[in-house]
């Protein structure tokens, strides 16, 4: 039987029977598994420290021939500890992990484990404030499906102004003269969908109430074109 290797992010877990679970974990190279953990529930089991929620793990699995694969071993490399530790964080990063789930197939590209790798990081880092890691990873979930707002010019093709405040129209992700998102929003929202790191964003001025003004559009987006 061949063993394969991967780093992983659990998902969801499913208890099984007596003493197994079933396992929804995202890897870079394999995309979205689906693994049985047998008699992971059992005291003595190796495998449960190594498929916490809210970590990285490396695990070893065997290829099944349905849909189900079987985990073999599992190893914790990182923990992030602070997300655990407060009740927001932890209702958020719950959040993260069923919408990632909601929105990948199974053979997911390596980008979305990337981003909630780099998602729960930054949850776990108290120097970023929690409004700001559910906009950056909301906003990259989109980009990574494809949807990008077009924060360049208007629904008429003309240059978007610094003396005009816009709305937003969802179903073209387009923004037309209006009273919504002013110039200092749309600044920033450039920046967002750009690729910047939540904690690069962090350090931006008034960071936190900028992703408050924000989250509007990325939420109106998020309805209109992906599973939430």
């Amino acid at each position: 039987m061949n063993q394969l290797v991967t780093k992983a992010i659990v998902l969801s877990r499913t208890n099984y029977g007596e003493a197994d679970r079933i396992l929804t974990v995202l890897t870079p190279g394999y995309g979205k598994l689906s693994l049985m953990a047998r008699g992971v529930r059992k005291s003595k089991s190796k495998l449960a420290g190594g498929i916490e929620l809210f970590s990285v793990s490396q695990i070893t699995f065997i290829k099944g021939r349905g849909e189900v694969s079987t985990l073999i071993s599992s190893r914790l490399e990182n923990h992030y500890a602070g997300i655990v530790g407060d009740l927001d964080s932890i209702q958020l990063g719950y959040e993260l992990l069923k919408l990632i789930n909601k929105n990948t197939e199974d053979n997911a590209e390596a980008g979305y484990f990337d981003l909630l790798q780099s998602s729960l990081a930054a949850l776990d880092d108290s120097d970023v404030p929690l409004a700001l890691v559910r906009l950056y990873f909301e906003a990259n979930l989109l980009v990574l499906a494809g949807h990008k707002p077009n924060l360049v010019t208007d629904a008429g093709g003309r240059a978007l102004s610094a003396n005009e405040n816009y709305s937003f129209d969802a179903s073209n992700a387009t923004l037309s003269v209006g009273n919504q998102y002013g110039a200092e929003i749309i600044k920033f929202l450039r920046v967002v969908f750009s690729g910047n790191s939540a904690k690069a964003l962090a350090r931006i001025t008034k960071a936190e109430k900028l992703a408050g003004n924000s989250q509007p559009l990325v939420t109106a987006m998020l309805r209109q074109y992906l599973r939430v």
